[in-house]
This record gives C-alpha cells, sequence and structure tokens, in this order.
C-alpha cells in the first residue's frame, strides 16, 4: 500500500490510506464528524495544509462528532484548546508560531500529544522530524496524518493515513 509521508526511526504499518474532494465547509466538517465515530483514546491526528486549507473546519466537525458543546476556534493565537463534554476530550494544538521541538518542550505542550482523549495537531512539521512522528514524544494508539490540499476557491482533497505501530 502507497504511504504518503515517510516513516522514520519509528516502524510503522499504514493500516488505511483515504483521499476525500470536499466542494465545501459542510462536507469538510462532515468528514470529521464521521472520524469522530471511529477514533479512540490515545489518537493523534496531524493535520498539514497551508492557511485556510479547512484545518480548524474539520476539527470543528470532529468537535461535533464526538458530541462536544464547545464552539471551536483555531488555537493560533492561544496554542491549545481543549473542548471537553463529549464522548473523548479534544485537544486541539496549532504550533505555527513555535520554531521547533525545544518552543514545544517549553511550553510544555508535549504532555497534550498522547492523551485519554484525542489529539490535533495543526503545522506538525514544527515537531522537528519532518513528516513522521518524532522519537522525542509518547507514541499515539494510532496516527493519522492528513493533508488538506486547496484546488479551487472552495474545493481540496482531504487525503490521509492511519498507521500504527
Amino acid at each position: 500500500m502507497p504511504t504518503l509521508f515517510p516513516f522514520g526511526a519509528w516502524s510503522l504499518t499504514v493500516l488505511s490510506v483515504w483521499r476525500v474532494l470536499s466542494d465545501s465547509v459542510e462536507k469538510t466538517e462532515a468528514v470529521g464528524w464521521e472520524w469522530a465515530q471511529e477514533v479512540g483514546p490515545g489518537w493523534v491526528i496531524t493535520l498539514h495544509g497551508e492557511v485556510g486549507s479547512g484545518k480548524t473546519t474539520l476539527v470543528r466537525g470532529l468537535a461535533r462528532g464526538l458530541a462536544s458543546p464547545a464552539r471551536v476556534h483555531s488555537p493560533s493565537f492561544s496554542l491549545l484548546h481543549v473542548y471537553r463534554g463529549g464522548r473523548l476530550p479534544l485537544y486541539h494544538l496549532d504550533l505555527y508560531r513555535l520554531e521547533g521541538p525545544e518552543s514545544i518542550l517549553a511550553t510544555g505542550l508535549d504532555q497534550y500529544f498522547v492523551t485519554e482523549g484525542v489529539t490535533i495537531i495543526e503545522w506538525p512539521e514544527r515537531l522537528g522530524a519532518g513528516e513522521h512522528w518524532p522519537d522525542w514524544a509518547a507514541r499515539p494508539v494510532r496516527l493519522r496524518r492528513v493533508k488538506l490540499e486547496m484546488t479551487g476557491s472552495r474545493t481540496r482533497w482531504i487525503t490521509y493515513e492511519d498507521v500504527g505501530g
């Protein structure tokens, strides 16, 4: 099965690869809602995509699918939002303003990577491990790596793969 990302030192098995074309905010949210039906404790979802590609919209759908009553916002200025009250807690991190692993460790955000809930990481490139999971961080139960690629003003490809150790 083809892979979207290099694996690095952590030996991972690709469990599935999917690609969905979204042509609306509602469709992108629906993808997140569908994912919420299958996620479990210790899952990490990394989101790769340019500004405006739909990362936060996807998280909003996931939070709704988990039955979280919270309003989802981009954590760009606060680095972390925690949404509780649903089936699982949702930890939404945005690493855009951090420079690398040292900055992440200095803020203490690494404690939210693998939790009793689901962790979403926007701008995972800041982990300093290319596009694979960093050796310095706890390993997730399941890792879903997602690429959002704009193809038009309203359309985007959402390509993702699930990997496990």
